[in-house]
Formats: structure tokens, sequence, C-alpha cells
């Protein structure tokens, strides 16, 4: 019996990954995390603001990056497949988080 894959607005709210998917966008994230204890360090050790700033931002882009990486996997997989399997109600969801992001 093949495990039932689901997508987030399923009752169970899972979206069950591959390995090299999971490896891609951890990967994203260690290095956002990465450059977040940079930043703590560079405030510990007094470090001057506009360098600050400039490290703030490539948090920014660096999360902006996973976004957009998660986004396009959602797509391609939950999306797809519910549109698919004729529940549209799959791109309403889509369009708020779209909303939601863009603030």
């Amino acid at each position: 019996m093949s495990e039932k894959k689901t997508c987030p607005h399923c009752s169970d709210r899972k979206k069950y990954r591959s390995d090299k998917e999971k490896e891609d966008l951890l990967k994203r994230l260690r290095r956002a995390e990465g450059q977040i204890r940079g930043i703590e360090n560079m405030i510990e050790n007094d470090g001057y603001c506009p360098d600050i700033l400039v490290q703030v931002s490539a948090v920014t882009a660096a999360l902006n990056s996973f976004n957009k990486e998660l986004m396009a996997c959602h797509m391609r997989s939950c999306v797809a497949e519910d549109i698919r399997a004729g529940k549209e109600e799959s791109i309403d969801e889509f369009v708020k988080v779209m909303q939601r992001l863009m603030k």
C-alpha cells in the first residue's frame, strides 16, 4: 500500500517531501540561520550600523529565496494535484497566502 500524500490544506495539514526537497529547503534555512548568528555577533561586538543593515538585507534575501522555492514546490505538487482532482479551493488558498506574503 502506498503512503498517502497530502497537501497543507488537507485535514492533517502535512506535505510529505522527498529527501532532496527537504535537503534543499533546510540548506537555505541553515544559511539564513548562520547569517542571523553573524548579525548577533556583530551586535555583541558593537558592529557598525550600516554593516549590520547590509547583513540583515542578506538574511531577508535568503528568506525570500526560501519562500520562492517552497512556493514553487507547493505549486508543482499540492496545487497542481488539487486542480487535477477538481479541488479548485486550493487556488483560493494559494492566493490568500500570496496576499499575506506580499504585504
